[in-house]
């Protein structure tokens, strides 16, 4: 079985998030830069199954800057045999579409029987990339998991809808996206991290995967304005002197909450 984790550097979301006034994009200097926690549970997912399975091959799949390549090995730490970084200039601020079209080239250049991904990265939290990648792949899509089982040709796992839980399965090859519910990643111990400094992590181009960044064919979108949040104001207090419950009455309808 080949398993393909989709892993993610971001900001630390224990630290300052800015968005860079002049550009529109994240200011990835403003924290430290981490592994998105939802994709570590992807990937614990990834290597719950290999725990059982001693055929299971995990392939780490990174689009990140040049220098995310510490952070990425922390997924061959947690125990992924191999990763690819595909950095490329050209990708700076790219757009959903782009990002899904580009890890989608790279995961057909590799094969694949199951790829997981988190739902949604707590920096862009645009949550579609999944869905396109599996686009790109003509392969079957499952969002939203919270749990997952995996066999020798599909998957099949529970999520939350509307009143209730729904009950999914598809055939492999497939795309899934996994939820926080699933079960806290595994820290790397010392053996693993120790590992990671030998196991493959192959760095390639969109030269190398055959996408063109410029192709105008593409949905592709571009950010037109940004502004810094306002600074937060200072609220209004209203002091009981019999007259309280007017004073928010008329706050309220000043300002249409009611």
């Amino acid at each position: 079985m080949k398993l393909v984790v989709l892993v993610k550097e971001v900001p630390d979301t224990y630290g300052d998030r800015k968005l860079n006034l002049e550009t529109g994009l994240a200011d990835r200097g403003a924290s430290d830069a981490v592994l998105d926690e939802v994709t570590e549970r992807a990937m614990e997912v990834a290597l719950t199954y290999a725990d059982a399975n001693a055929d299971t091959e995990i392939i780490a799949v990174a689009l990140a800057p040049e220098g995310a390549t510490a952070t990425i090995r922390k997924a061959l730490a947690m125990g992924a045999t191999r990763a690819i970084h595909v950095t490329d200039e050209a990708l700076l601020g790219a757009d959903a579409i782009l990002t899904a079209e580009t890890l989608a080239a790279a995961i057909k250049r590799e094969g694949f029987d199951l790829v997981i991904a988190g739902n949604s990265s707590t920096d862009g939290s645009g949550g579609m990339v999944p869905a396109a990648i599996a686009e790109y792949l003509g392969a079957a899509h499952v969002s939203g998991l919270s749990s997952v089982e995996i066999s020798d040709s599909s998957v099949s796992g529970s999520r939350p809808v509307d009143g209730g839980v729904q009950q999914v399965s598809v055939d492999l090859p497939a795309v899934i996206s996994i939820t926080e519910a699933l079960p806290d990643p595994r820290f790397p111990n010392f053996k693993g991290i120790m590992a990671a400094k030998k196991k493959p992590l192959d760095t390639v181009s969109l030269g190398d995967l055959g996408v063109n960044a410029e192709d105008t064919e593409a949905a592709r979108s571009i950010m037109l304005t940004v502004a810094e949040k306002p600074a937060r104001e200072a609220g209004i207090k209203i002091v009981n002197e019999g007259d309280a419950a007017e004073k928010l009455a008329d706050f309220l309808v000043e300002n249409r909450l009611a």
